[in-house]
């Protein structure tokens, strides 16, 4: 066959068409993503991996556990580093630490310029959000500005959060704790919104309930203004690590778009809980005379971590957004032993955190880095499974962006 001009001119057409026909295609049919990551939560503090099977003293997690029986428990997921800073960067960046450029205590260095999660999920065409705890802003500077590596430069359109490692030790960003005995820790925390600083509108929020508000608040806000565009939210709980703070009272009755904890945006009143008593919320099935404060304030914690996470996935049922959204949820590192409470001592050890391994955060043992995880993806997940494939969190980069319709990055070390 001769390749005249004319014909060489409709190949490259047909080639055109065809492209755009199946990025079309796979546009069309990209899910959304959830990914919800907390705060030194150990393996066995999830119910179904370790705390249902126990007698005496335990804390339960039941809308996680229901959320589990309806998708998949990964019960051999590990975390790249068992201390934040490492784990975060490996996630961001889909490496693992022998590439990675952030190690061991490299608290707020600058996440590297480079290909991430959030902006190889924006090349996909994806709407992408970060809610929470960050601490890889860049040692750099004093505000969005002058950070390099601030959250919109590194591939999410939104950050709703702490930006600064140190301010995640605290869960009331416009109070200070008079309870603790880190002198540093007693002054007002920075939470930002794009480039606005806003702690002094958040009187009474407690970070569990304001961050799931906010990421509510997101998804209703996205579905409503660009419902055919996906999106990635990845919400960061700086809960339950470091100051054992409470919420100011009960979880709102019900979930979802018209149920929990909603968010009202008004300075002084900006969720539906910012009311009561800050710090004073223990759960009724966490009050027991044969527990200690730090104890009761712990599983306390927890609970709240659970009944948002039941919030989130209510929210997306109301929405139909349900079948379409993969949520995963995993911890960054092992359990802590931190109560920044003076005089009063937390230890894993009260709930065996670790579940049946050894080890505690910032241990290279199983318990410092076998994270609880689990993915729920109705009509795409089989119910019931447990995954005891051995996997990290740098394939989770490599997972999304192959879930978007694009190829495997070179630069990421993981797999789908």
């Amino acid at each position: 066959m001769m390749f005249t001009i004319p014909n060489i001119k409709r190949s490259i057409s047909c080639l055109v068409l065809l492209f755009a026909a199946q990025f079309a295609t796979a546009q069309s049919s990209q899910p959304n993503i959830v990914f919800i990551l907390v705060d030194d939560l150990g393996w066995g503090d999830l119910g179904v991996n370790f705390q249902n099977e126990k007698t005496g003293k335990r804390h339960f997690t039941p809308e996680m556990d229901a959320l589990i029986h309806q998708g998949v428990n990964m019960v051999a997921h590990y975390c790249p580093a068992p201390i934040c800073a490492p784990s975060r960067a490996s996630l961001f960046l889909g490496q693992h630490q022998g590439h990675a450029d952030v190690r061991d205590k490299q608290f707020d260095k600058a996440l590297p310029d480079q290909l991430t999660i959030g902006s190889a999920m924006q090349k996909a065409g994806y709407r992408t959000a970060l809610v929470g705890k960050y601490g890889l802003q860049g040692k750099e500077g004093f505000d969005p500005e002058s950070w390099p590596a601030y959250p919109t430069k590194r591939g999410f359109d939104e950050f709703f959060g702490y930006a600064a490692h140190r301010d995640g030790h605290l869960h009331y960003p416009f109070h200070t704790w008079s309870l603790g005995d880190k002198p540093h820790h007693k002054d007002r925390k920075q939470l930002w919104h794009q480039d606005e600083e806003i702690s002094g509108q958040l009187e009474g929020c407690y970070t569990t309930d304001l961050f799931t508000a906010f990421a509510k608040k997101w998804i209703v806000d996205h579905r409503n203004t660009s419902p055919e565009q996906p999106f990635m939210l990845m919400l960061m709980y700086d809960t339950p690590h470091a100051a054992l703070q409470v919420a100011t009272g009960p979880y709102p009755e019900g979930k979802g778009l018209s149920g929990g904890v909603q968010w009202l945006g008004k300075p002084g009143k900006m969720i539906n809980t910012a009311e009561g008593e800050i710090d004073s919320y223990i759960h009724p099935d966490c009050r027991s005379e044969k527990w200690t404060n730090v104890e009761q304030r712990f599983a306390s914690m927890n609970r709240r971590i659970d009944h948002a996470v039941g919030d989130l996935a209510q929210l997306l049922r109301d929405l139909k957004l349900a079948e379409n959204t993969l949520v995963v949820f995993t911890s960054d590192n092992g359990p802590h032993k931190e109560s920044y409470i003076e005089g009063e001592v937390y230890t894993p050890q009260s709930f065996k955190s670790y579940g049946p391994y050894e080890g505690i955060k910032s241990d290279i043992w199983e318990g410092g880095i076998r994270m609880p995880s689990f993915a729920w993806w109705p009509e795409t997940i089989p119910a019931g499974h447990v995954d005891r494939n051995n996997s990290q969190f740098h394939d989770w980069f490599s997972t999304f962006v192959e879930l978007a319709g694009l190829p495997r990055p070179a630069v990421s070390d993981g797999i789908d």
